[in-house]
């Protein structure tokens, strides 16, 4: 089953994926974590993360970039936080940003459960150009082809699970 958790910053999609986990079955459990630490901020982040994952049962796998590489073993239940970061990581971090829906699709065929989340960064209705122009339209079709792929997707609204599309568990 895929499963994609989308909502606003600090809605409590993480939370929610996170409490998916238990609720699903498989023989090993990956949390594949995409954000890259590059300043202290983001350091900090990333240290925060790790002691949110504790006591998850899950082994962490930290990956900017190229999931083909990951090393998923076949039938494991993988949680991917998140699209947003990933998509950095191969667009800012010399990696190949148009093969990621491909490369989604491929992780997802490796795994008995995938739960991708990713954040809704649209609501703001500013207007950009440039990198930021390029890096919102790729986010806004990996989400789309995330949706696609889902068997379930799922908002997260102020910690309130709105489903979309399909049965979650």
């Amino acid at each position: 089953m895929t499963i994609l958790v989308t909502g606003g910053s600090g809605s409590g999609k993480s939370a929610f994926a996170e409490g998916l986990v238990p609720r699903l079955e498989a023989h090993g459990r990956i949390y594949l974590a995409t954000m890259e630490a590059t300043d202290g901020e983001s350091r900090r982040r990333v240290m925060r993360h790790r002691a949110q994952r504790e006591g998850l049962g899950m082994r962490t796998l930290e990956r900017a970039r190229d999931m083909d590489g990951a090393e998923i073993p076949e039938g494991s239940l993988v949680l991917l936080e998140d699209l947003p970061n990933w998509l950095a990581g191969e667009m800012f971090g010399g990696g190949n940003p148009q093969g990621m829906p491909q490369a989604l699709c491929r992780l997802a065929g490796r795994c008995r459960h995938l739960i991708v989340v990713t954040g809704d960064v649209f609501a703001d209705g500013e207007r950009y150009d440039g990198e930021t122009a390029r890096y919102l339209q790729a986010l806004a079709a990996l989400n789309r082809r995330a949706a696609a792929l889902a068997d379930a997707v799922c908002e997260v609204v102020c910690g309130i699970p709105v489903p979309l599309k399909g049965k979650l568990p």
